[in-house]
């Protein structure tokens, strides 16, 4: 496999539990694909140790870079800031919970030749029913209202080319971030393949994706796009 210049952003929320298996796990398996790639860990206003761990592994593993928000901005802006960093020819994110394995990118990394836009779907989605029933919704109501196809919409296990990210405009701070970078890059004409991998349950941390002001946000800023674009 021909190997890439690649960005990995990681947005953490409390995750101390997760953030130094992930940057450890990333780091190890990034040479087999890379000769040229950097680790982004966005900090987004965490109350617990994550900060300082990614800090410290920053100073340990070279190409590893630590970004914080002074307070919590949410998902959204998260993505933005790791993607607004990024330096390489393909950006990739996954979330900070340990829930995808980055060993997988070796599924997506073959297709990047043809398609500007590479994202994996869940095989077996491992989250509690409401939140798969709140993804569902969405998903269908975004097919209905922008003729968007797409198997898995919030998947957090995506690699794009950096142009996709510089020309596709991003608002949200929130959940609906991921629906707004695929509208808009459908609207520009970019490609797009989806690839299933794995998703494994939680461990440790809590989940924020159930929340109901979180998808309540999600919902509205959906609206909001739709009346702009209309």
């Amino acid at each position: 496999m021909e190997k890439i210049s690649i960005s990995v952003s990681f947005p953490c929320y409390n995750e101390e539990s997760n953030v130094e298996k992930l940057v450890r796990d990333a780091s190890q398996f990034l040479p087999a694909i890379s000769s040229d790639y950097e680790i982004i860990v966005v900090d987004d206003g965490s109350a617990d140790r994550t900060a300082e761990i990614a800090e410290k592994l920053a100073k340990e593993i070279p190409n590893v870079r630590v970004i914080r928000h002074g307070t919590n901005k949410g998902y959204g802006a998260a993505l933005r800031t790791g993607f607004e960093n990024s330096r390489k020819k393909y950006l990739f994110f996954t979330d900070g919970d340990n829930q995808f394995d980055i060993t997988e990118l070796t599924k997506l990394v073959p297709y990047t030749k043809d398609f500007d836009i590479v994202a994996g779907y869940r095989i077996k989605r491992r989250d509690n029913f409401m939140r798969r029933l709140n993804a569902w919704s969405f998903k269908t109501l975004v097919r209905i209202l922008f003729g968007l196809k797409i198997r898995d919409l919030n998947c957090a296990f995506k690699i794009f080319r950096k142009e996709v990210i510089d020309h596709v405009k991003m608002e949200s701070n929130g959940a609906f971030i991921n629906a707004e970078i695929h509208i808009g890059a459908k609207k520009k004409g970019y490609t797009m393949k989806e690839v299933g991998v794995n998703h494994y349950p939680r461990q440790w941390g809590t989940q924020t994706g159930a929340n109901p002001r979180v998808i309540f946000k999600a919902f509205h800023e959906l609206y909001k796009l739709r009346k702009r674009l209309s």
